[in-house]
């Protein structure tokens, strides 16, 4: 007898949705893993997307440098070695003297000893060049080293803060000026000198003296400009008469400039004097200017102690005897005169053994007896 089985109606509505769905297969499979080609491509995306991220901020931190780099050029800030040979002195009218500098050799030993303290600055020009326009003397003492040495390694450039071309001409003054003006050594005349070149350069366009004292010398007080000033004549009427212009003291250049304004024919009676006495030194010419001023106890008479009107001749001054010889170290220059022999050259005699010295001057003196 078999046993009827019971069915139940269930009746589901049509739009009705599972609450929940399951996967085929047992719940316990694992996912589904990606393929070797799969995971390389995947692995080089992340890889090309972090180092295009590190690119991006090199780049970003080199454009920051390079503008930074480029402003504190602009400003003259950035020290580079420049070739000796690719430096020029001809836009700017140099504030010294030309003539043998005695004292370039404490600078030469002082840099082949420790090196340059104090960097150059020059300005780059279109071709490739560069203009100097601060520090005269430290280029001198390289090429000095480099022609003694013959390093071109160590001397042959020389570290200059490099400036962009197109920096005006009064600017360049001004540094040039500037940095001078800390000098010990500079004198008036060669300020007034520097102020009446500048003006006399046709590409400023200023052709005032007076003026271009108070361009170039801005800085300096209203006293130290109104001695600039007081140069001015002296320079102008007598700076290719006079061997040793920046030697003048400040009160015996005031002196002569206001005899200048003065006396009309004193420049024509010192000038006359000068041509006289052409193999003469430092101290002749001074002697000499204050002779012509009054000045001192020397035993001839000035010549231009009289009045204007008077035209007495100059008296004749001591014989000279002046010459220049190369020797290994240097040039040496001699000036004789009577109960004098001056000798100039680029040596501290003081580092020489006394009785060395002594029994080297003695032989000379021997020498000449004979």
């Amino acid at each position: 007898m078999s046993k009827k089985r019971r069915m139940f109606d269930i009746d589901l509505p049509e739009d009705a949705a599972p609450e929940q769905t399951f996967p085929a297969g047992k719940p316990t499979d694992p996912p589904a893993r990606r393929g070797p080609m799969a995971s390389a491509i995947a692995e080089t995306v992340d890889t090309v997307r972090e180092r295009a991220g590190i690119e991006a901020a090199i780049r970003a931190e080199n454009d920051a440098l390079a503008h930074e780099h480029m402003r504190l050029k602009r400003l003259g800030l950035v020290l580079e070695p420049v070739a000796l040979d690719l430096i020029d002195m001809k836009k700017l009218v140099r504030d010294r003297k030309k003539g043998p500098d005695f004292e370039l050799k404490e600078l030469t030993d002082s840099i082949r000893d420790l090196g340059l303290s104090n960097p150059i600055r020059v300005e780059a020009r279109a071709d490739g060049r560069f203009e100097l326009v601060q520090g005269y003397r430290r280029l001198s003492a390289y090429r000095a080293l480099l022609e003694e040495t013959g390093d071109a390694e160590r001397y042959g450039a020389i570290p200059a803060a490099v400036s962009p071309p197109g920096e005006g001409l009064d600017a360049l003054y001004r540094r040039m000026v500037d940095e001078n003006l800390v000098r010990k050594d500079i004198s008036f005349a060669e300020m007034a000198q520097l102020a009446a070149d500048y003006a006399a350069d046709p590409i400023v366009g200023n052709n005032d003296p007076d003026k271009a004292v108070a361009i170039l010398f801005r800085s300096a007080g209203y006293q130290k400009r109104s001695y600039i000033r007081a140069f001015l004549p002296l320079v102008q009427r007598l700076g290719r008469d006079l061997a040793y212009i920046e030697e003048i003291p400040r009160r015996l250049g005031l002196a002569l400039a206001k005899r200048l304004e003065e006396d009309e024919g004193f420049a024509p009676a010192l000038r006359a004097e000068l041509k006289r006495h052409d193999n003469r030194s430092v101290q002749d010419e001074l002697a000499l200017l204050r002779r012509m001023l009054g000045q001192g106890d020397d035993e001839e008479a000035p010549v231009a102690a009289a009045a204007p009107s008077q035209s007495a001749a100059p008296r004749p001054g001591r014989a000279k005897t002046s010459f220049q010889f190369d020797r290994r170290t240097g040039r040496a220059k001699c000036v004789a005169a009577v109960g004098k022999l001056e000798i100039q050259i680029d040596r501290d005699f003081t580092t020489i053994d006394r009785r060395r010295l002594e029994q080297a001057v003695r032989l000379m003196l021997d020498q000449l007896d004979d």
